[in-house]
């Protein structure tokens, strides 16, 4: 670490603390050079990949678009506001488990369907709608066979 008095290479740490929520270090250094002392922190710092969109455009990964997403699939549906947050940290978790650089829109988009799926069947019809882009009353229909298919296979395992 250089030091910011006299641009020194060499410095040397003289303490170093933990903050009380334990997510960072406070460092104290010496300048080997100049002898002033001076504080430095150190934190975790999580990237969110790059969300890489149809057209080939890169943009940040912005958890406020995918609270927009679930908002108008759930408008006026009767899931709690939990729920929605525990399904967006779900999506969000498992975009940065995945532990890549990029990802697609596309990818994004399957996995806020099925989270979507669990809360409310007819949230995930409406975001279907869009997100595939039905041109016709049957996409519609066969979205609907869809969830019921899924619905049975899960009475089928009980």
């Amino acid at each position: 670490m250089r030091c910011p008095f006299c641009k020194g290479p060499d410095t040397q740490v003289v303490d170093t603390r933990e903050n009380e929520e334990g997510d960072s270090i406070r460092r104290r250094r010496r300048c080997i050079a100049c002898d002033k002392r001076f504080t430095t922190y150190e934190t975790v710092e999580l990237r969110m990949p790059q969300v890489v969109k149809q057209n080939g455009m890169r943009s940040e990964f912005d958890e406020e678009k995918l609270r927009t997403s679930f908002t108008r699939a759930l408008h006026k549906r009767p899931v709690p506001t939990e729920l929605v947050d525990a399904a967006i940290d779900h999506v969000t978790q498992k975009v940065f488990a995945l532990g890549e650089r990029e990802i697609g829109s596309r990818q994004i988009g399957e996995m806020v369907m099925k989270e979507l799926l669990k809360l409310d069947k007819v949230a995930y019809i409406r975001f279907a709608s869009v997100y595939k882009s039905f041109q016709d009353v049957g996409d519609f229909s066969d979205a609907i066979d869809a969830v019921k298919n899924t619905r049975r296979r899960k009475s089928d395992k009980q």
